[in-house]
């Protein structure tokens, strides 16, 4: 059975989310010029973002710069500024063509004043849009967003609006980042890693792994087809038996 046979009959990843590393690696390889492999890495998303919306995917999370990745060195970080600067502009068209909401998680405080209005523009035009939502990660960390979730869940406390006994992993997963969209099904890494580097940590709790050696800017809309059809293969029990599985999957 092909695979596009296979992915039409199966149940599809509603989240998919994407570490897109190797960019640097890719550039070296390619004897580029410095931070070439970024520029290349961003060309990669779109045909990514293409299929997804037309194979019914609902949510594509992508890891562009991690809270982490400010340690790196001034030059790379302003480039990265830039190319993310640039993304923005050139898929709002794309949003706009295939009704993609476009949001964006991270914390923005460290971003400047016009990235951050220029996420927020993005944000609000797209808000209504519905075929998918594509999620752009800036200046993201997992613990990040757990602190950050937990925090205002202390102030709550603190005010007394709520008790302490009242927090719950519900409560808190209700005000980490993209708690209104699906829980991540299927968490891909591309460049040969094998660690999830800090990435939607609570959100990718039960998440299906993927890692790939490809770098990022040789990673396909094929590639990513075949992951697809291995997850549906896979069988997801959520902490339950094989059996009970099995029977409710029957019950449906």
């Amino acid at each position: 059975m092909s695979t596009s046979a296979v992915l039409a009959s199966a149940i599809l990843p509603r989240h998919i989310a994407i570490i897109m590393d190797g960019n640097n690696r890719y550039g070296k390889a390619n004897n580029l010029g410095q931070g070439q492999g970024h520029v290349a890495g961003k060309n990669a998303l779109d045909p990514l973002v293409d299929y997804c919306v037309n194979t019914g995917i609902k949510v594509l999370t992508v890891f562009a710069f991690s809270s982490e990745n400010w340690q790196r060195p001034p030059s790379e970080v302003a480039l990265l500024m830039k190319l993310l600067t640039s993304t923005i502009h050139e898929q709002m068209p794309r949003m706009n063509k295939y009704r993609i909401r476009l949001r964006f998680i991270g914390d923005r405080s460290q971003l400047s004043e016009s990235l951050q209005t220029l996420m927020a523009d993005a944000e609000e035009k797209t808000a209504e849009f519905d075929a998918m939502t594509l999620v752009i990660a800036i200046s993201y960390g997992g613990q990040w967003d757990i602190a950050n979730a937990a925090k205002q869940l202390a102030q709550q406390v603190q005010d007394g609006e709520l008790k302490a006994e009242d927090v719950s992993e519900e409560l808190l997963g209700n005000y980490v980042q993209l708690a209104d969209t699906p829980a991540v099904d299927m968490l891909v890494r591309t460049g040969g890693e094998y660690r999830i580097s800090n990435f939607l940590l609570w959100q990718s709790a039960y998440a299906e792994l993927f890692f790939t050696p490809t770098l990022w800017p040789n990673f396909t809309a094929e590639e990513l087809a075949l992951m697809i059809a291995e997850f549906a293969k896979r069988q997801r029990r959520f902490g339950k038996t094989s059996e009970q599985v099995v029977i409710e999957q029957q019950g449906h």
